[in-house]
């Protein structure tokens, strides 16, 4: 009867109200107001702190810095192996497997287009066709940055506006098409593995998608989709990432979706739904090519 009652209010409640209204909260520079609110955030979700560069939450001005805190440098070890592609956020791996065709999986009696997730761009989806990927939901306890899964040039970047439903697990169980309904930030990437892609789903009181390019994306919150295109490795403007690398970040907690080809990529045998997922560790293993160029 709850979890009946959780759903109904997602299509009730005016989310886009409620997400403005907690980001303008967590900006809030509120002195110890503000602490106190951290300190009973850290306590009731178990928040670890010891890893975070700095551990004492009177050091965070408002809810945001204290939300996307950075850990200290050795909190998490990125696996050198170079055929290795790693996790890029804390959190859960809530699916992951192959995608049948275009055909992706997103909980019990839910599938969803991987063409329709990103945005009917068929070129791009064509890349990822009977590819695989992987699903990261990140609870409110876990660190919210989000980290380069492999060395990457960035290719392409869509802006899809969209709902802003829960991404938690009882969302997703229960609604179906919720990360090609939900707002969000699809990131194209040339690598030696082949074309991958990180997409950032937006969510209820997710205040804020940035990324470390272009600042922030969201807000403000427009129904038109944007597209932006960046130049190859070898211009002065190109954006280049390295593995481990911090690719964005997520003001308020949200989703991770990682799709990969199926030629070049296989996800680890070890993992499964509900691992637990730490920036760093191995997500995949790659067979690199010598011609990794995008159309």
């Amino acid at each position: 009867m709850l979890a009946s009652i959780k759903i109904a209010l997602q299509y009730l409640l005016p989310k886009l109200w409620l997400t403005q209204l907690a980001g303008l909260g967590a900006e809030w520079q509120g002195g110890k107001i503000t602490h106190c609110v951290i300190a009973l955030f850290k306590r009731a979700y178990k928040v670890n702190m010891q890893e975070a560069q700095k551990p004492n939450v009177d050091d965070y001005p408002t809810f945001n810095a204290f939300f996307t805190r950075p850990l200290r440098d050795d909190a998490r070890p990125i696996d050198i192996d170079p055929s290795v592609l790693v996790m890029p956020a804390d959190g859960i791996i809530s699916q992951m497997g192959h995608i049948n065709e275009k055909q992706m999986f997103q909980a019990k009696k839910h599938q969803y287009n991987l063409e329709t997730l990103l945005a009917g761009n068929a070129s791009m989806s064509n890349y990822f066709r009977n590819g695989c990927f992987a699903t990261t939901y990140l609870a409110p306890r876990d660190y919210h940055r989000i980290h380069m899964p492999c060395n990457g040039v960035l290719q392409k970047v869509i802006y899809v506006p969209g709902e802003l439903f829960s991404v938690n697990p009882l969302t997703t169980t229960n609604i179906p098409n919720v990360f090609t309904r939900n707002e969000r930030l699809i990131c194209l990437f040339k690598t030696t593995f082949g074309p991958i892609a990180q997409i950032l789903i937006g969510a209820t009181i997710v205040g804020s998608i940035e990324t470390v390019w272009s600042g922030t994306v969201t807000p403000p919150r427009k129904d038109i989709i944007k597209c932006w295109n960046y130049p190859q490795a070898n211009s002065a403007n190109a954006v280049v990432l390295l593995k481990g690398q911090e690719m964005g970040r997520f003001k308020l907690g949200s989703t991770v979706i990682n799709l990969f080809t199926g030629d070049n990529v296989f996800l680890c045998m070890h993992l499964h739904p509900h691992y637990i997922s730490r920036v760093g560790q191995p997500l995949a293993h790659g067979i690199a090519q010598s011609d990794n160029t995008l159309p």
